[in-house]
């Protein structure tokens, strides 16, 4: 089987190199950055700025191959990729969740971003906290890391 997938804009952030880059959206608070779409997919922006975030799936277009037991930047060994955010994964598909500051044409203003500048943007959802907040959950080897993200840059271990 075979899967294609086509960018429907560009991501454009203050980060040019994956050394010290926020590792996740919690550790990017106020870092601003915006969505450039490609203008046959604007249409499709109708109704966006009605919320006040949303998921963006993109292409994590500088990072080669895999690895399926990394070292994750909050740990100290290794753990199964599909347990971690690790980058290094078998398709190299990003998620992440910003603030939507404003839309305007085919340009979407966000916060939050913990991405490349000129990532490839795959898709966009609307978080709907009905739908995404859970209260009963549990965080695996994440809860014994609580609150190091805000703080933690990525390095060189997964270009």
């Amino acid at each position: 089987m075979s899967l294609k997938l086509t960018p429907i804009g560009t991501i454009h952030t203050p980060f040019n190199t994956i050394e010290n880059m926020p590792i996740q959206p919690g550790g990017a608070l106020g870092i601003k950055g915006r969505i450039e779409l490609y203008s046959e997919f604007a249409e499709g922006l109708k109704d966006l700025d009605g919320f006040s975030h949303a998921f963006l799936l993109y292409h994590l277009h500088k990072v080669e191959g895999f690895n399926l037991l990394p070292v994750p930047f909050l740990d100290t060994e290794q753990r199964g990729i599909f347990a971690t955010r690790s980058p290094k994964r078998p398709n190299a598909i990003g998620l992440s969740i910003v603030k939507i500051l404003r839309v305007a044409n085919n340009l979407v203003h966000i916060e939050n971003v913990d991405m490349l500048d000129e990532t490839p943007l795959l898709d966009i959802k609307p978080y709907v906290p009905e739908f995404d907040v859970y209260t009963k959950v549990k965080a695996g080897w994440f809860e014994n890391v609580k609150g190091e993200v805000k703080t933690k840059r990525s390095d060189e271990r997964f270009k």
